[in-house]
């Protein structure tokens, strides 16, 4: 399927998105809200795909939300309508905004973001969401929104302070200045600042080619784990590992780790599986 904003490679278990509009600096047009959602979706129902790599093309990774979607937050016809209701009503439409990262979130494969030049406003709140972040030495990130008369409202300051320090993102956002990738490495933002673009790629896609060959299940049980742990007390999550384990604990998946082990060989594990939804 042919998308506007979106490449999509798939190799080994791992999947290559890519944001391809480099001309217009890959900012995110009406389409990118409902295609990202779509792909990762469909990538982590499919049950195939392991692990994500999302990259960019051209100079900078993504200049955030374009403007025609600032343009369109109107619905014709709402004019009728009380003030109360249509509020209400574009309140679902920040949900939808939302829903496009949380995707990446509620994914059950890593998915790990390589970053190339700037990372502006909405790119921030999408880099946030992802597993792992990686950099070149020219990258920079920017929480734009301060700068244009507004308050950043899909992510981004509801997920940068679980990342790095809270005086840190509270100084970001309150000016609106860049953040190196130097200074995002420091602050734990970011797990490498890579060269160049091409190196970066290819250091990215040897860690999630690594990820791939675990088995799918331990890796999907370990991210659950890892997001609830980030939002809830140490017992809850302790509580949520008894449940989940009871449930997903596969000694044959260990069996085959260590039958490879000693045979010196890779471990064969079986994908997820399809997510059916509906009936």
């Amino acid at each position: 399927m042919g998308y506007t904003c979106f490449e999509i490679e798939e190799a080994d278990g791992v999947a290559h998105i890519r944001l391809n509009r480099p001309e217009q600096l890959n900012s995110m047009i009406p389409e990118f809200w409902n295609e990202l959602p779509e792909i990762i979706d469909g990538l982590s129902d499919g049950g195939r795909t392991r692990a994500v790599v999302l990259s960019s093309t051209g100079k900078h990774f993504c200049a955030g939300m374009d403007l025609s979607v600032f343009g369109g937050v109107g619905i014709e016809g709402e004019e009728s309508l009380s003030a109360g209701r249509r509020h209400a009503n574009f309140r679902y439409n920040v949900l939808h905004l939302q829903r496009a990262f949380t995707a990446l979130e509620q994914a059950r494969m890593p998915v790990l973001a390589a970053i190339q030049g700037g990372a502006v406003g909405g790119a921030v709140d999408l880099v946030t969401a992802a597993d792992c972040r990686y950099a070149t030495e020219d990258a920079w990130f920017c929480i734009q929104e301060i700068n244009i008369g507004m308050t950043a409202d899909v992510g981004t300051l509801q997920r940068l302070p679980k990342l790095i320090p809270e005086g840190i993102v509270r100084e970001l956002a309150y000016t609106g200045r860049r953040m190196s990738a130097t200074r995002a490495a420091e602050v734990g933002l970011v797990n490498e600042v890579f060269a160049d673009h091409d190196a970066m790629l290819s250091g990215v896609h040897e860690i999630a080619a690594e990820i791939a060959s675990k088995t799918p299940l331990a890796i999907h049980g370990t991210k659950e784990m890892i997001n609830f742990t980030r939002d809830h007390s140490v017992e809850e999550g302790l509580k949520y590992m008894a449940l989940w384990q009871t449930g997903m604990f596969q000694p044959s998946d260990m069996a085959e780790a260590f039958t490879a082990m000693q045979e010196n060989r890779y471990p064969i594990f079986e994908d997820l599986g399809e997510v059916r939804r509906g009936l």
